[in-house]
């Protein structure tokens, strides 16, 4: 017992499972006595039980749906911007662009849906856009990190069986660290999965699970907000999930 409480202990499965199981009964516990009484902090499990039976109801599913859409729409346009700026970086005259990129992450997401709106009449690829513009940032910031991470001693080892520069990018950056990509688009995937509920109140007729917090928000019903919460975190572990289950199936040997 006195192991759990030391640091960099190693301990195993079973005691994991307990220490697990332990937190997920102290957090209902704490759930089931912050709900009781008339005035309380949470709903309770009652009422977010019948949140999730209404939000069947009214096509949950079909919300989960438009919201993946957008959400790997957004990501797939991201990933190709991100990694061909990441990539090129490594040519003197354009590593500039990708810093400049990498620094625009401090933009306030007011400020991108202002100058987008210019651009774009289309409510969707608006909303498609400011993901996109919002994901790029983080994921060439998380991806020129990963390039300044490879050690020396790998180009060097590339130069040497007689491979010329772009060679070397090929072999050393853009095959040798696929995994790496994998693990960087999880990581920042993260943060366009959290940023849809902002999103998706641009354009209310698309639906998506945005609009159903938006909407149970503006009707003060606090059980179905805790239900989509905890639908928003399920679908996004589970998608988390599996992208490390597909690195570690693809990748066996990789190191992180």
């Amino acid at each position: 017992m006195k192991n759990l409480f030391i640091p960099f202990e190693n301990i195993g499965k079973k005691p994991r499972l307990l220490i697990a199981v332990g937190w997920v009964v102290l957090v209902l516990g704490i759930w089931f006595l912050s709900s009781m009484g008339e005035r309380h902090l949470f709903p309770s499990p009652q009422q977010v039980l019948q949140g999730f039976t209404e939000l069947y109801n009214e096509g949950l599913v079909v919300h989960i749906g438009s919201s993946l859409l957008l959400c790997f729409s957004a990501i797939a346009i991201a990933i190709v911007i991100s990694l061909v700026i990441s990539y090129l970086s490594t040519v003197p005259i354009l590593k500039p662009v990708a810093i400049t990129i990498s620094k625009l992450r401090y933009l306030p997401l007011t400020g991108i849906t202002f100058y987008l709106a210019i651009l774009i009449s289309d409510a969707r690829s608006m909303q498609i856009w400011v993901l996109v513009v919002f994901m790029s940032t983080y994921l060439t910031t998380s991806l020129l990190s990963m390039l300044n991470a490879i050690p020396q001693e790998e180009f060097d080892h590339a130069r040497s069986l007689g491979c010329s520069r772009w060679e070397v990018l090929w072999e050393v950056v853009v095959k040798g660290r696929i995994d790496y990509v994998i693990d960087v688009i999880r990581q920042n995937l993260a943060i366009v999965w959290m940023m849809l509920v902002t999103v998706e109140s641009i354009l209310v007729a698309a639906g998506g699970l945005g609009f159903l917090i938006k909407n149970s928000d503006k009707f003060m019903n606090h059980g179905r907000i805790i239900a989509l919460q905890i639908v928003i975190l399920a679908v996004g572990l589970f998608i988390d999930f599996i992208l490390n289950y597909l690195r570690k199936a693809f990748f066996r040997y990789s190191k992180i």
